[in-house]
């Protein structure tokens, strides 16, 4: 995989996409046969002595002895959309949206929501699908396409700490440490080079995770999101461990101690164009536009929660009109 610096080659989705949110096409291009709405999975906890899960505040009460024994009696989980309908009595379908699927009550928080069985459920990350997950979608995505080992993957350059740029450090890394007297030498040597503060020291770079050449570099403009574009084939996202071979791996935390990590392509598509991945960084779903061929054998695939969608369909957070 390498730096796309030829950000027309994405040119053809900014001709098919509406203005605004007020559909899908603000994201996903119109002109596909069909398209699928895979649901990003979403977490549920519950207790191993199947009790009521506490809330945060119910947890923080607890005497120190009953917290510790509370917490390590959690049970966390991955849970399907269709599982979590049926928990709450509500109904799973193409236009469902998570606040109505957990029956939130206006003006309460529907990320984090109990059932009437004890259970707390937990909202699906917005952007992201699990590697395991997008590697199920790209097996069927690589058997229909022409071009499975060219193609192109979009970064939303809006994720911190991806490009580098002038003035204060894009990434704070804070190291713990009993000293007080090394802990108040280090916040002073930060003081003294805060460009705030000196209003006559330099702007320095700082890089991010890619290179100054690819934080200064020309990027795909959509009307919505900014992308940076790599060459990338479509084969690559069908092994779970993608994470690993893309070059927008975050090898700065990984010095550190951290896993192999980076962030999910917003977009996936072909050279021939037979289909596209979208990942909006604010959807609890991917939606993939291509053959209607395509989108029955992901909507069939049980390792895959996905619904099809129409054209033209909206995914805002009152798009549900099943379950009120």
């Amino acid at each position: 995989m390498r730096w796309e610096d030829d950000v027309e080659v994405g040119g053809w989705i900014r001709d098919r996409l509406d203005p605004g949110f007020a559909t899908m096409h603000g994201v996903v291009p119109r002109g596909f046969d069909a398209y699928a709405r895979v649901f990003h999975p979403a977490s549920v906890r519950s207790l191993t002595d199947g009790g009521v899960v506490p809330t945060s505040e119910e947890l923080r009460a607890l005497p120190d002895d009953d917290f510790d024994r509370t917490v390590a009696s959690f049970h966390d989980e991955a849970v399907t959309w269709a599982d979590t309908a049926v928990a709450f009595g509500t109904v799973l379908h193409p236009l469902a949206q998570w606040n109505r699927i957990v029956r939130t009550p206006a003006g309460e928080d529907w990320r984090h929501r109990h059932a009437p069985d004890g259970r707390e459920f937990s909202a699906p990350i917005e952007g992201d699908l699990p590697p395991e997950i997008l590697a199920h979608v790209a097996e069927h995505l690589v058997a229909h396409t022409t071009t499975p080992d060219d193609g192109i993957a979009g970064i939303w350059a809006g994720w911190g700490g991806l490009l580098g740029s002038y003035g204060p450090a894009g990434r704070v890394f804070l190291t713990a440490t009993d000293d007080p007297v090394e802990a108040h030498a280090a916040l002073l040597a930060e003081s003294i080079h805060d460009p705030f503060n000196n209003p006559y020291q330099k702007a320095v770079w700082h890089d991010g995770i890619l290179s100054r050449e690819v934080s200064e570099g020309a990027h795909l403009e959509l009307p919505q999101r900014e992308h940076v574009l790599f060459a990338a084939p479509p084969r690559a996202f069908a092994d779970p461990d993608w994470v690993a071979f893309v070059p927008w791996r975050d090898r700065v935390m990984e010095e550190r101690g951290i896993p192999p990590m980076a962030q999910h392509p917003s977009l996936i598509w072909p050279a021939d164009r037979a289909w596209i991945l979208a990942s909006e960084i604010d959807f609890d779903s991917t939606v993939v536009a291509g053959s209607a061929a395509l989108i029955a054998a992901l909507c069939a695939d049980e390792r895959i929660e996905a619904l099809p969608l129409a054209e033209g369909a909206s995914l805002q957070w009152d798009a549900d009109e099943v379950n009120l």
